[in-house]
């Protein structure tokens, strides 16, 4: 049960820096991020090793007073798959960790 309950977490994680980009797809210099995801300690659960910033520059759009500024460089489309992603594996998780549960009741059931 701690492995899913590892792996909720940091798909949690993955699914806040996600909906963060996609808040500021439209916010001029704003760099999309990325929780990257590893085995935790001992090949055991989940865990975020890290959150990275897309260095590379966004379009150009129209600034103040007719200049041009550098947009976001979120990209939506990508934004959604990962979204789709961690969704799916959050339920997955989530469903593994209510038929550990259900398990352990019917073993107190059975014991008591």
């Amino acid at each position: 049960m701690e492995t899913n309950l590892s792996a909720v977490s940091a798909l949690g994680i993955s699914q806040a820096v996600t909906a963060n980009d996609v808040a500021n797809m439209n916010t001029p210099g704003y760099r999309a991020k990325e929780a990257r995801l590893e085995s935790g300690p001992g090949d055991q659960g989940v865990r975020v090793a890290e959150i990275r910033e897309d260095t590379s520059a966004g379009p150009l759009v129209p600034g103040p007073e007719d200049t041009l500024v550098e947009g976001s460089n979120v990209d939506l489309a990508a934004e959604m798959v990962q979204m789709v992603q961690d969704e799916a594996a959050y339920a997955a998780n989530a469903a593994a960790i209510r038929t550990q549960a259900d398990m352990t009741g019917v073993l107190l059931d059975t014991l008591i």
